[in-house]
């Protein structure tokens, strides 16, 4: 079961996905909110939080998560300044997120540490801020984000994902559970145009 913890919250932050099942993980733990609270709602406990990039929005409730679950953090880059992240993931790493097997994808554009996480078997990407609803792409006006990075970014993720995709679960509004497929298809197009 994957639940957005932050769904309602009026507040700014990213999206927080509770990803229940063997492995219990929170990707990203947005801000602004209190997200242990949420988490405990629904679990006892978490195995990790995987990070799809460090920007404050998706992180600013990180310390209060890994000091509440003494758990450690994966991300893309362990070598940041003012975040910690325990264990690097890398370009096409396989992660368990609850029930299954994730495959890592490097999307730089948006931040160069940008992540998503790809299951066939499940039919789930975690978008992180790559591409929204209905076509939206990732801002690219600031520090670090970059046009054409972030096009050829969505584009390798139009590649790997397919057609039939089920949901797409995004940084930002609600997840896409309607061809999603589509949505990275405007995207693509869209970022294009902008």
């Amino acid at each position: 079961m994957i639940t957005n913890l932050a769904r309602g919250v009026q507040t700014f932050t990213s999206n927080a996905f509770l990803v229940e099942g063997d492995r219990p993980v929170l990707i990203d733990t947005g801000s602004n909110f209190d997200v242990v609270a949420a988490v405990r709602e629904h679990v006892d406990d978490l195995e990790a939080v995987v990070l799809t990039h460090t920007h404050h929005d998706h992180i600013g409730n990180l310390e209060a998560v890994t000091d509440e679950f003494g758990i450690e953090t994966w991300g893309y880059d362990t070598e940041l300044d003012d975040v910690s992240v325990d264990h690097e993931i890398a370009d096409e790493a396989t992660v368990q997120l609850g029930d299954h097997e994730y495959t890592a994808l490097y999307t730089p554009g948006h931040k160069d540490d940008h992540l998503c996480f790809h299951s066939s078997e499940a039919g789930v990407l975690f978008a992180g801020d790559l591409v929204f609803q209905n076509g939206s792409f990732g801002r690219t006006d600031l520090p670090e984000g970059d046009r054409a990075t972030l096009i050829e970014s969505i584009d390798r993720v139009l590649s790997v994902v397919e057609d039939d995709l089920e949901a797409m679960h995004t940084g930002h509004g609600p997840s896409v559970t309607r061809n999603p497929y589509r949505d990275i298809e405007l995207a693509s197009q869209l970022a294009r145009q902008a």
